[in-house]
Order: structure tokens, then sequence, then C-alpha cells
């Protein structure tokens, strides 16, 4: 619903709530936690305020003119077009919302559809690509040992809650900082420009570790303190780019007919990984030890590499002509021009 000069702005509000939501959450546990010994009763009945506001809000939300078009509701859906627009001057784009519809809806399977040759930059790049490199950049490590650099500085044994509410702080800054900077600067440079400062921020902390960290070595308070601010740079680069971009970029880049099934591939790619994660970190952490942040540099490193080479700057273009940035690729532009040359035959 949000117009092309704007979305990435309006897209963000997505991440900066839901940072803000865990941010709040964790404030709450950590008043609730003194509370004894129903603090956690609270914690969770608490839960009841933001579904109850959610439910409310839901009665009064309007359905967005994409569906209304697919739903055959032409009028209706003009008349919300006109309204979150502010302007009747909407033809153009209303006749592009329903040329789209009409491809769509010629399109008996979208998830297959989704896997043709033509559709393979959205699949790469946005079902695949994004979502599971999100997870790669190694933040689940970061927020891992931030409790063991809190409690090197003397915070104890509520390291753990202080270095959650500050590296959520830290989010919280980041998404602020993602919603000025999306449509000003592009995804792109966010996400390069970011590769690089997660990358050195990631062979900083490994090299550290490595020379003055374990096999009996206390750290020193000094270094300690360095690491916390390392960990919170890394925290804001990450907030401002990969956390936020690898919602964003997919969302723009589907056609409407492959759209649905897109974002779905997207979430659970997202999930897959995210439970990957949880599940080896530990066991690679116990063999790599501080390898296993040169890893993540690596990876952070390919990640980069894949942006250079492979994504297109999707800011300020219209979603029904994302695919015209296919057909002036270097890469994909073979695969479009392909299906073209085929359709014209």
């Amino acid at each position: 619903m949000a117009p092309a000069k704007i979305r990435g702005t309006v897209n963000q509000l997505f991440q900066l709530t839901t940072c803000i939501g865990i941010l709040v959450a964790n404030l709450i546990n950590y008043k609730t936690d003194q509370i004894h010994p129903w603090g956690w009763r609270l914690s969770l009945g608490l839960a009841v305020v933001p579904a109850t506001l959610m439910f409310i809000g839901g009665l009064f939300l309007p359905e967005t003119p994409n569906s209304l078009v697919e739903q055959g509701k032409l009028e209706e859906a003009k008349a919300v077009l006109i309204k979150v627009r502010g302007t009747n001057n909407i033809e153009a784009e209303f006749q592009d919302l329903v040329e789209a519809s009409e491809a769509a809806r010629a399109v008996k399977n979208p998830f297959r559809n989704l896997f043709a040759r033509r559709n393979r930059p959205q699949l790469v790049i946005g079902a695949i690509g994004l979502p599971a490199f999100q997870q790669l950049t190694g933040m689940n490590s970061i927020l891992f040992y931030a409790p063991v650099m809190f409690q090197s500085l003397g915070f104890g044994g509520s390291a753990s809650l202080i270095s959650s509410t500050m590296t959520n702080v830290a989010l919280v800054i980041a998404a602020i900082m993602s919603m000025y900077s999306a449509d000003k600067f592009g995804r792109r440079f966010l996400l390069l420009e970011a590769s690089v400062e997660m990358f050195c921020y990631m062979v900083v902390v490994g090299v550290t570790l490595a020379l003055k960290f374990g096999e009996g070595k206390e750290l020193p308070k000094s270094l300690g303190l360095v690491l916390v601010i390392l960990i919170c740079l890394f925290v804001l680069a990450y907030g401002r780019s990969w956390g936020p971009m690898g919602w964003l970029v997919p969302s723009e880049i589907f056609p409407l007919e492959t759209r649905s099934a897109g974002q779905s591939v997207v979430v659970c790619v997202n999930l897959f990984f995210t439970a990957l994660i949880a599940q080896c970190f530990l066991v690679s952490l116990c063999h790599l030890k501080y390898g296993i942040f040169l890893l993540f540099a690596g990876l952070v490193f390919g990640m980069g590499s894949f942006v250079y080479f492979l994504l297109p700057e999707t800011k300020q273009v219209p979603i029904e002509e994302v695919y015209l940035l296919w057909r002036q690729h270097w890469l994909w532009k073979r695969y479009v021009e392909d299906h073209d040359e085929k359709t014209d035959q």
C-alpha cells in the first residue's frame, strides 16, 4: 500500500515496532523477575495487552487495493487506493494493479511458477539468498558472547539481562536509522556498507578472543569494554541493514502472481536457518572456538559479494515495474530475455 518513494521507510516500521516490542518485553521481565513467586505469571499475563490492541486494530484495518482487485471488488479497490494516496489521480496505478491481477489469475500453480526460469532472480535473491544470509550473519554468535563480555566488566549475575537490553536498544536505534536511510541511500548501499563493517567487527572479535581469552586467561576489563563497544556497533550495522533489508527486499521483488508463494518461502527459509544456527552454534563454538567468528566473517564477505554482483537497486521502483530491473542486469537478463523470446515465438 505504501507509495514507491517512501516504501522503504514505511516497511521499516515493521522492524522498528518489533524491536521496540522486544525491548519493552525485556524491561517488563526485568521488573517482574524481582516479584516472587508470581512475577512470571504477571509477565505472561501482560501479553494480553498487545494482543488486544492487535485484535481491535485488525477490526478497522482495510483490505489492500491488491487484495480487493484479486477478489474482483474493483470499485472498493479504487476507493481504498484514492484514500491511501490522498488524490483522485490514481488511474494509471489502478490499471497496473488490474493488469497484474489478471496476469496472476492466469497462473494456476504459484509455487510451481516460482521455480520457473523467468522467476529465477526472485527465487535466488528473495526466496533463498537474503532470508538465509540474514541468519548467517553471525548475529546470534555475537549475542551469545555478550553476557560473557558484560560479566567481565563486573555486571555479575545481571549480565545477561543487561546485555540483552543494551543490544535491543541498539536494534531500536538501528531500525530508526534504517527508516530514514533506506529510501535515501538505497538497499544495496546499506547492505554493502554494513557487510564491510560487520566483516571487520567479526575479524577483530575473533582475533581478540584467540589472543586474549580462553585457556584460563581472564579478559582485561579495558579490552572487555572495547569488545562491548564492538558488539553494539555490530548490532547497529546489522539492525539497519541485513535485519530489515532481509524482509524489505523480498517484499519488493516478487511479481503479484508469485508474491504469496514467494513470501511463504521467504519465511520458511528464514526460520529454517534460524533453527539450524540455534542447533549448530554451540557445537561449532566448542570445536572452532574463536574460529566461529572468523567463519562468520567469511560468510559476511560472501553475502556482500552476493549483493554486489546479483542484487539491483530497488529504491523508489514501483513493484509492478521491478521486472524491468532484471532485463537490465548483466546476469538475470539472460533468464528474462530467454522467456520473452519464447513468449514472442
